[in-house]
């Protein structure tokens, strides 16, 4: 049971950077089922098996690449308070989600994607960093680095703030260097966050 489940894994991980490539090659928009088995190397059946239409297996992969972007992020995590190490986190995820090669392209290329996720509903990428934010919110609240508030609602705030930092810098920055973006971002959020 436990090898097919990693089979399983394995043919899903293999089709999903099949679909990164293609999205990478081509866009959204002209990437085909057959096109991702193809570079996959499995039948087009098997790819619809696991995924209905184009648009969810996009969907998952970018729930995929943003878990991997959250979770090397880990690894800019200072020691220090909650707060400190949850400010270091959300400034490494703001920067590497905006250089994503997935997001420039998509952003770039097929922006329409984007915006059901940014408008109308969330994704699992999306849910699983306002759970990520809730939780260390909530260790922020513990140790008593964090104001007192619902970790909910405040991680929506956090939120909805780095996101304009990934989405929307290049319409601001100009000739100021993204890292002076990077410095503002941690003093909004640390600020926020921090007890009166």
């Amino acid at each position: 049971m436990v090898e097919a489940s990693q089979s399983e894994r394995s043919v899903d991980d293999t089709v999903l950077d099949a679909a990164r490539d293609c999205v990478l090659a081509y866009g959204v928009r002209r990437t085909t089922m057959t096109d991702v088995a193809r570079r996959a190397s499995v039948s087009r059946m098997t790819v619809y098996r696991r995924w209905p239409d184009v648009q969810s297996l996009i969907g998952d992969l970018m729930s995929r690449e943003w878990h991997q972007v959250l979770m090397a992020a880990a690894d800019a995590e200072a020691g220090g308070s909650a707060r400190s190490r949850l400010v270091s986190r959300v400034v490494a995820v703001a920067g590497q989600l905006r250089d994503h090669p997935l997001l420039c392209k998509i952003r770039d290329v097929d922006p329409e994607v984007l915006l059901p996720y940014l408008l109308d509903r969330r994704g699992n990428g999306q849910d699983e960093m306002l759970q990520f934010l809730a939780a260390a919110l909530a260790d922020g609240h513990e140790d008593r680095s964090i104001r007192p508030g619902t970790p909910d609602v405040m991680a929506r705030a956090v939120f909805l703030t780095t996101q304009s930092f990934v989405l929307s810098v290049r319409t601001v920055a100009d000739d100021v260097p993204l890292a002076e973006f990077d410095r503002e971002l941690a003093l909004l959020v640390d600020g926020y966050l921090r007890p009166a």
